[in-house]
């Protein structure tokens, strides 16, 4: 078997339309297709990256906490690219996103900070690569 790229993440939020909004209208992700699933009284919606990789949104009812601090086993976090991490900082601040301090990559040199969704789930901006690095 050899892997060909990451096809999707999948994300269960507590309030799905808050969830959705933060998603949509501050990360800037454009919703491919939205289902209600009246049987499971839940929401899926596919999110599309620029990369052609997606964000799965679901929401659930009663969906039990995720732990995450400490450190917790399983997956840590959801890292996206960005051309410029203090750009992208400042305009998740303007939009009232609490961010971390930038932080620099000891082994690669780059840029990269973190900051919450709605529900507390870490997510990274990593600086791209210069062009032809």
């Amino acid at each position: 078997m050899i892997l060909q790229g990451l096809h999707h993440v999948a994300v269960i939020a507590s309030d799905y339309a808050r969830s959705r909004h933060f998603y949509t209208a501050i990360l800037g992700l454009r919703v491919q297709a939205e289902h209600h699933r009246a049987a499971r009284d839940s929401w899926k919606c596919d999110l599309a990256l620029p990369d052609g990789g997606q964000i799965e949104l679901f929401s659930f009812p009663s969906p039990p906490a995720r732990p995450s601090r400490p450190e917790a086993c399983g997956a840590r976090h959801i890292a996206f690219v960005v051309a410029d991490v203090a750009a992208a900082k400042a305009e998740l601040e303007a939009a009232g996103v609490a961010v971390e301090p930038i932080r620099i990559d000891e082994y690669t040199g780059r840029a990269y900070t973190f900051f919450a969704d709605p529900d507390g789930l870490p997510l990274e901006l990593y600086e791209q690569a210069p062009a032809g690095d």
